[in-house]
């Protein structure tokens, strides 16, 4: 073993397996290992990978320089309500806002609608008598006696963590700021969050949600990432720890646990990341991100080589029913995430056939795990119909039992909707295909692109087993199987860049901008930027300035890139070219009204180094491994299908379909008539 050597390694901890990808810095050579998760602490899976893929590989943790982490625990707290007991101190007369919301219905025609009940119980909200108008001045001084009485009450209620959110915060930050340290002070084993950290941007309703949030999940997220770093350090692990991003970056593990709900969202972040990767790879940058893993599945869409990026997101809901979850202010990777993975559970609900959201899980996972689990899933229904080889699931390490699988699908679908097994198997495979479709129409349709003009780039676990018959019906003629597929995530982990994003609320028409008071909030926002790079241990760094405008009256706001260089009124002019050419793509026409600024950004990225994929040897092998009964809708019947190696095939390889494409971590399906080859990176490129 050479200790000059230097590897980062990549963990993303998914609800069904834990993957894991290795590589060496120098040569890009690149090790992935899979293993089951461990729901009731996801750590314990983690390091058993960790342990493994390192003494696979005989590297030593001395030799990692950095450890890339996605994490489900933020999102997971949320949605299962299982996070801290929190208090709220606001404004006086404002502690009903987590209520009122926006005054808007989920589904307008339900009168028993049942809506998330807040966070916050309304017992835990406090307030105290002080005012900030919006231009930042002080109309009430805050009564720190007040303050005490209220934080007092609140300790003695139990609760573990306090959010903090006064009125026009953003504008000035004082009051909060005195509350936090009174808190700090008193009572140092509470958490405190206040909005003018958290997000210091109007809207008092989204600022107060996602402070909210950001209260609710940090204990239990410091106490996760605490074990998450003693753990390395046990292990001896010389590399720093960073946690993935909602917005698509890494982060130094002191600011994660400061600001969890930037961590929402965490591995499907990763992915769309490997997506836009593999995309910019092979030169494709207009494309659909597609990953099916064994519990979710999660849909994105690649413009320019980039995923797209949305400043606010809901937790919690119905993903297809906007206003239905907890709203959350922070950049965010745009994409839908739906129950449709490997062990999405089928049940025959009111004589229906219904797939998900519900899953199996890792524990005690689908029937055919024979782990004990009673209930059919889709990959149960894959292996029925022969789409996966019961002695080469993870590369044979893990053997499945198809006598189980018919068992569970015969009891719990085929019987009761009168069906056979093979009828009930290839229901379940196509409901699920049909749902995801359906959520790939939602991320592309609804945001302007035809998605037969985009290729499909698909992978997960689950991922190319569906991705086939899913680009049919969405009349894709490309898909893209990436080379490591089945941990492509954990490959997006390693070229995830350090970000933070930091935003100031100022607004004015463009015509009328104070410009030295923009550049002292640029100064407050890069030197905040720099000190969290530092922490990062980051020295090759770029600032990107962006600003939110609209046209004077409107409600909502478009992001514009600014000008690089000096900001003073010599850029107005470019600014609003720019954001004439970014409305008019959004809505088809401009309106020549006066345009306002209202927020203003900062993207802080830090480089790090570059993933490098080695171009496969031209060498020819046969990658045919045999042929077994596979089922096809087009033959209505099982028919001997060719099954292919794919660590055999080579650059310029031909297949048709029909067709299996067997690799350790994931399997591919290839419909008859489809055509296959492989680039010189090893990704498959099939053609409908």
């Amino acid at each position: 073993m050479s200790s000059t050597k230097r590897f980062r390694l990549s963990i993303d901890i998914g609800g069904t397996f834990t993957d894991l990808v290795l590589i060496n810095e120098e040569t890009g050579e690149v090790s992935v290992g899979k293993v089951l998760s461990t729901p009731q602490d996801p750590s314990i899976g983690a390091f058993e990978g960790f342990r493994r893929i390192l003494r696979e590989n005989n590297v030593h943790p001395s030799q990692l320089t950095a450890v890339i982490h996605a994490t489900t625990v933020v999102t997971n707290t949320v949605i299962e309500h299982k996070g801290a007991v929190t208090g709220l101190i606001t404004t006086k007369g404002f502690k009903d806002i987590l209520e009122i919301d926006r005054e808007r219905r989920v589904t307008q025609y339900d009168f028993f609608e049942e809506r998330l009940p807040p966070l916050i119980p309304r017992y835990l909200r406090k307030e105290v008598d002080e005012r900030v108008d919006f231009d930042g001045s002080v109309v009430k001084p805050l009564n720190i006696d007040n303050v005490k009485a209220v934080v007092k009450e609140l300790v003695d209620m139990g609760v573990e963590a306090i959010a903090v959110c006064f009125i026009h915060s953003y504008a000035n930050p004082k009051h909060e700021q005195e509350v936090e340290e009174l808190i700090k002070k008193e009572f140092p084993n509470v958490f405190v969050s206040i909005s003018s950290s958290v997000l210091p941007e109007w809207r008092e309703y989204e600022r107060l949600s996602t402070t909210v949030v950001n209260a609710y999940t940090q204990p239990k997220t410091e106490s996760y990432l605490r074990v998450m770093e003693e753990g390395l350090k046990k292990e001896e692990c010389a590399g720093r720890l960073f946690i993935m991003s909602a917005g698509g970056g890494t982060m130094a593990v002191e600011t994660a646990a400061r600001f969890p709900v930037r961590l929402l969202e965490s591995g499907p972040a990763a992915g769309a990341l490997a997506g836009a990767f593999i995309g910019r790879l092979m030169g494709e940058e207009n494309l659909l991100s597609f990953d099916m893993g064994g519990t979710t599945a999660k849909c994105c869409l690649i413009e320019h080589g980039e995923p797209r990026i949305t400043t606010i997101f809901e937790v919690g809901g119905y993903r297809f029913k906007k206003g239905s979850g907890y709203p959350v202010k922070v950049p965010t990777v745009d994409l839908i995430e739906i129950g449709a993975g490997g062990g999405s559970i089928a049940h025959v609900e009111m004589g229906l056939l219904k797939v998900g959201p519900q899953s199996a899980g890792a524990d005690p996972g689908p029937a055919c795990y024979g782990l004990g689990g009673q209930e059919p899933t889709v990959t149960d229904a894959n292996l029925v119909l022969g789409y996966l080889n019961p002695e080469y699931f993870l590369g044979g390490e893990m053997k499945l039992y198809p006598e189980k699988a018919a068992k569970a699908i015969e009891e719990k679908v085929a019987k009761p909707l009168g069906m056979s097994l093979v009828e009930a198997a290839r229901g379940i495979y196509d409901v699920v295909v049909a749902n995801m479709a359906r959520a790939m129409r939602a991320v592309s349709v609804e945001r302007g692109r035809d998605p037969g003009t985009l290729a499909l780039i698909a992978f997960g676990g689950a991922g190319p087993l569906h991705a086939v018959r899913m680009a049919q019906q969405l009349k894709i003629k490309k898909v893209v199987i990436p080379t490591l597929a089945g941990v492509a995530s954990a490959v997006g982990l390693l070229a995830a860049d350090v970000k933070f994003d930091f935003v100031k609320t100022y607004v004015s028409r463009i015509d009328k901008i104070d410009w030295s008071y923009v550049k002292r909030l640029y100064s407050e926002m890069e030197e905040e930027g720099l000190r969290l790079l530092k922490i990062a241990g980051v020295t090759d760094y770029e600032m990107i300035r962006t600003v939110d405008l609209r046209y004077v009256g409107q409600a909502y706001e478009l992001n514009v890139r600014l000008p690089e260089g000096e900001l003073n009124e010599g850029v107005v002019k470019e600014i609003e070219a720019r954001f004439t050419k970014v409305y008019e793509e959004a809505y088809g026409y401009v309106t020549g009204d006066p345009i306002e600024a209202v927020n203003w950004r900062l993207l802080a990225v830090g480089k790090v180094p570059r993933v490098k994929f080695k171009k496969l040897s031209a060498e020819r092998r046969d990658p045919l491994k045999g042929t077994r009964k596979v089922y096809f809708s087009e033959y209505n019947e099982y028919v001997d299908c060719k099954v292919y190696d794919r660590y055999k095939m080579y650059p310029g390889v031909e297949v048709e379909g029909p067709a299996i494409i067997e690799e350790r971590e994931s399997t591919t399906v290839v419909v008859p008539g489809a055509k296959v080859t492989m680039d010189d990176y090893g990704n498959v490129l099939i053609t409908l």
